[in-house]
């Protein structure tokens, strides 16, 4: 064991999620790669981090089993140590849909994931930090979405209410764990620049919210993974139970 701080990405074998593991790994942590299907990228990412000096570990867990979480986080404690920072980054979209042909099992696996996952990865996090429970404290970041606040009409207001639901959570867990040494805050992300709009079949999206966005493009992943390392910093020690949107001046 070192005296490196450790963070746990979820959904970290591509997209968002590897750049802030790698960001995280750079900033000098130890990172525990989370993914649920793609072992080949988070090899990859594993390689990245571990080229910058940190010790990294991955597991394979879906985030929305409960007791697959709860296996994720004890094997992280075995292989790196107890958490200091959690990223709650795995999310799916749904697929595109008005909300009178939304399909029952899409609206369900998007809340499975998006709000449940996080929630679960939440507890194990809060048992390891608590410092009324033998913890040091700690910061626990979620992804949210500009679409939380801007609904995503025809498309994906399923999506954007499972987001939604984020936001409300990093409020009140901020309120309930700040007296325990827990600082929880969310990052309102706008369109980025991976392969999710082409795999959740809608790959014109970032061209056109591109060009309907003040800074003239959407966000890059390192843009989002920076963010959330700044979060987890003692810069943002003040900093909890909020939303920093990362969208390049686009609002509702």
């Amino acid at each position: 064991m070192t005296d490196r701080p450790i963070v746990l990405v979820t959904g970290a074998s591509k997209g968002i999620g590897a750049a802030t593991a790698l960001e995280f790994a750079r900033a000098g942590y130890d990172v525990c790669v989370n993914y649920r299907s793609d072992a080949p990228g988070a090899k990859a990412v594993m390689t990245a981090c571990e080229a910058t000096g940190a010790r990294v570990h991955a597991v394979k867990a879906d985030v929305a089993d409960r007791s697959a979480v709860a296996e994720m986080f004890a094997v992280c404690d075995d292989a790196l140590g107890p958490i200091s920072c959690l990223v709650n980054n795995a999310g799916i979209i749904g697929g595109a849909s008005s909300i009178a042909d939304l399909d029952a099992n899409a609206l369900a696996a998007t809340f499975a994931i998006n709000l449940f996952g996080t929630v679960y990865c939440l507890q194990e996090a809060v048992i390891r930090m608590r410092t009324d429970r033998g913890g040091t404290g700690g910061a626990i970041i979620n992804m949210s979405s500009l679409a939380a606040t801007l609904g995503s009409p025809g498309e994906y207001v399923h999506y954007a209410a499972s987001k939604g639901a984020i936001e409300t959570l990093t409020i009140g867990a901020g309120k309930e764990l700040g007296p325990f040494g827990i600082r929880v805050a969310a990052i309102r992300v706008g369109t980025t620049a991976t392969d999710l709009h082409a795999r959740e079949g809608n790959p014109d999206r970032p061209a056109a919210v591109a060009a309907a966005t003040p800074l003239g493009r959407v966000s890059m992943p390192k843009d989002i993974a920076e963010a959330a390392v700044w979060l987890a910093s003692p810069n943002a020690k003040f900093v909890s139970g909020t939303m920093l949107t990362v969208a390049g001046g686009l609002a509702p």
